[in-house]
This record gives C-alpha cells, sequence and structure tokens, in this order.
C-alpha cells in the first residue's frame, strides 16, 4: 500500500495486516497530508496507471478542515482531486459521506440503520452519511454547521433533528 496521508493510516494499515511500500503496489490510500508534494503524486499516479489493479482509496473528500475556528485549510479532498486529476479515475471513497463503512458495519453486527441516528457537527459529511446510510440524522450546531448554515436558502441538506451541543443529547434522553 502506498499512502498519501498522515501516520495515523500507515499505523491503522500496519494493524489491518498491510504493508505501506514495499513490492508490487496493490493500493494507493489519500487521506490529508499536510507534507504532500509532488513527488508523492507522481509516484501515486504511477502506481494507480501501471499497476494492473491497483485500487485507489480515498479516506474523505473534505474539501476543508477547521484547525481552528476562525479558519478553514485545505481538506483531504484537495489532495484526493489531485490523484484524481493526474489519474483520470475516482476513487473508492470510504469515509463519509460515503457508506462504504456503514455497510460493512450492518453486515457484521445486523442492526437495522431505523434504529440509528448519526450525530455531527458536518452537513456535507455527517448528516449527508445519515441520510445516505437510512439513518436518522441530528446536526451539532457547536462545531462547523452554523445556524445560520443550516437555515441558508442554498443548503439542501436538512438534517431530522439539530441542537447546538452535544450535552443537549442528554436532556433528550431524559437524564
Amino acid at each position: 500500500v502506498y499512502v498519501i496521508g498522515g501516520e495515523g493510516i500507515v499505523q491503522e494499515l500496519q494493524l489491518a495486516g498491510f504493508t505501506a511500500l514495499g513490492g508490487p503496489v496493490g493500493a494507493v490510500v489519500v487521506g490529508l497530508d499536510p507534507d504532500i508534494n509532488y513527488y508523492k503524486l507522481q509516484y501515486a499516479t504511477l502506481c494507480i496507471c501501471e499497476n494492473p489493479g491497483c485500487l485507489f482509496i480515498a479516506t474523505n473528500r473534505d474539501s476543508v478542515g477547521h484547525m481552528t475556528d476562525l479558519q478553514e485549510w485545505p481538506g483531504a479532498g484537495c489532495m484526493v482531486a489531485a490523484v484524481c486529476g493526474s489519474t483520470e479515475q475516482e476513487p473508492i471513497v470510504v469515509g463519509k459521506p460515503s457508506t462504504f463503512m456503514m455497510d460493512f458495519l450492518l453486515q457484521k453486527f445486523n442492526v437495522s440503520t431505523s434504529r440509528m441516528c448519526m450525530v455531527g457537527d458536518r452537513l456535507d459529511t455527517d448528516i449527508l452519511f445519515g441520510q445516505n446510510a437510512g439513518c436518522k440524522t441530528l446536526v451539532v450546531l457547536s462545531g462547523v454547521t452554523t445556524q445560520s448554515t443550516l437555515d441558508a436558502p442554498s443548503n439542501s441538506i436538512k438534517p431530522d433533528y439539530y441542537t447546538n451541543k452535544v450535552s443537549d443529547i442528554l436532556s433528550l434522553l431524559g437524564e
């Protein structure tokens, strides 16, 4: 596996029994990489385009991340887009809003999504993930999504519920 991303991705792959680099590359995994550069993109492109059957996997396609309350920084989606552009291929997205992980969990634990509620602070990933999976959704306004974003006429992603902070869930449960 060739990884464009943080050390956490490499560690998780090693725990799952995969080797990062070494031998023929069977998959390229792209996530958030603050040290991305031309050579990483070049090698990923070569792996995907010249190794038959090499998988192109994206951890997520978040265009931005919130490193501080005041600033949005480029997200993993920017790195993924660069590899999409150079390979002219679309990745298998395993992170939200893709239901890849939910499909795996449903198969493993045999629990109906009608009994689930996806809680998150982003409309375009968390809430869309819940909707795509068939769950109820609850957006928390203490993170990325604000009340004005939620209420904006241009917003097409409407959660089933919203609250100001995660601890509000306790009052919903009667505790």
